[in-house]
């Protein structure tokens, strides 16, 4: 049933009460179908729908985003998988379409932040997303619409408490948005801006060559970046989000955590990784922390007393040399900025972790330095004169 107004249980917080969503004088463009979502599953599920609506508009294919807390762990568009992909993302035994590929590709990205997501789908939900959905810890879901066996599998998800929204597809809003901050009205226009193939021409390096490939992914990033909690940076590879760096004061320390971000989905690839030997019955969010366990530096095998009651043998630690050496193997990285490079810091990362494409709005005093930084790299960076900025 279409309502103008739906009450809610509380706020951001149980402590805060008198919570709804409404519309003045108009239906919302959207339908419960399952669950009772609330004021923070509400503000996820807009955003990564626009997300996802974005994505397919621009790029032309599925699309799919994994949110939590309002910006995205992950987004991908459907393109299929690699067998190690397969294995890495705990989908090898199923039959994947492109619409399940876009979202095994967006909770791959980073399943520790993935854990309790909010799914945005850009097509109608089938039967093997619905299953990818089913063994996944996850709050709810925003889609155009879905299928019969796939709505039934999902309803009794949760014990038939999860989240379903189906929005409606043509929906658009007014250009101007408000927000109310200590009692006092914010107003703008909203950001309608498309993100397109254009916003790459102005290519400031020497080296001047973007594959297709690489201006898809560089694509994906911007689009990401425009509903990512701002400061943020974003490495795209293959067309799906490796690693996102949200709402950091400094752009270093975005560019950081998205670099240490796209190392964990690098090293999740490691053979040695892939061959870690589960016994039966131990869930994917326990096989999640232990693979993060066994990546990280910080945590010796000998101190995690339970790894015996989740691996049938204890592997051997990968040495700082291994995945140095593993992580340098992948090239041909796509990285965008929301805000421009100050210092050429966020290049030297960058470069660390792969990245030979860039694409950031440009306009800092320092736009020299950092061209410089990338010319020593021989990276291919694109100015875009447009900033995402989004809080």
């Amino acid at each position: 049933m279409i309502k103008s107004e739906i009450k809610l249980k509380y706020g951001c917080n149980p402590h805060q009460g008198s919570a709804k969503i409404y519309m003045e004088n108009k239906a919302l463009p959207f339908e419960i179908l399952n669950g009772k979502p609330g004021y923070i599953n509400f503000m996820d599920a807009f955003n990564s729908w626009q997300l996802v609506k974005e994505l397919k508009q621009t790029i032309g294919l599925p699309a799919a985003a994994s949110f939590k807390h309002v910006s995205p762990a992950g987004a991908a568009v459907g393109i299929p998988l690699s067998d190690v992909l397969k294995k890495a993302y705990f989908v090898e035994e199923m039959q994947l379409s492109p619409v399940a590929c876009a979202y095994a590709r967006a909770r791959g990205a980073d399943r520790m932040s993935s854990f309790g997501d909010w799914a945005a789908i850009s097509d109608i939900v089938d039967l093997p997303t619905a299953m990818i959905l089913k063994k996944s810890i996850s709050d709810g879901v925003i889609a155009p619409g879905y299928t019969k066996e796939a709505l039934e599998i999902l309803m009794k998800k949760k014990k038939g408490n999860y989240n379903i929204i189906k929005i409606d597809p043509d929906y658009e809003p007014g250009d101007i948005e408000k927000r109310e901050i200590y009692g006092i009205t914010f107003q703008q226009k909203r950001n309608n801006s498309l993100i397109k193939k254009d916003m790459l021409d102005n290519i400031v390096t020497n080296n001047k060559n973007i594959t297709d490939d690489a201006k898809r992914d560089l694509l994906i990033s911007m689009i990401t970046l425009k509903y990512t909690q701002s400061n943020s940076v974003c490495f795209v590879l293959d067309g799906q989000v490796i690693g996102v760096g949200a709402g950091q004061q400094s752009r270093i320390h975005c560019t950081r955590l998205a670099g240490s971000k796209a190392d964990t989905w690098f090293l999740r690839q490691h053979p040695s990784v892939l061959n870690l030997s589960f016994k039966k019955g131990i869930t994917g969010p326990n096989k999640d922390n232990v693979i993060d366990q066994y990546i990280r530096d910080d945590t010796a095998l000998v101190e995690m007393k339970d790894w015996s009651e989740v691996l049938n043998e204890i592997p051997i630690k990968l040495t700082k040399e291994e995945k140095d050496t593993w992580i340098s193997n992948f090239s041909g990285v796509s990285l965008g900025s929301d805000g421009f490079f100050p210092f050429r810091d966020n290049i030297d990362r960058a470069f660390q972790s792969g990245v030979k494409y860039i694409v950031e709005p440009g306009g800092s005093v320092r736009d020299d330095i950092v061209i410089k930084a990338c010319n020593e790299y021989s990276i291919a960076m694109a100015c875009s004169n447009v900033r995402s900025f989004h809080h």
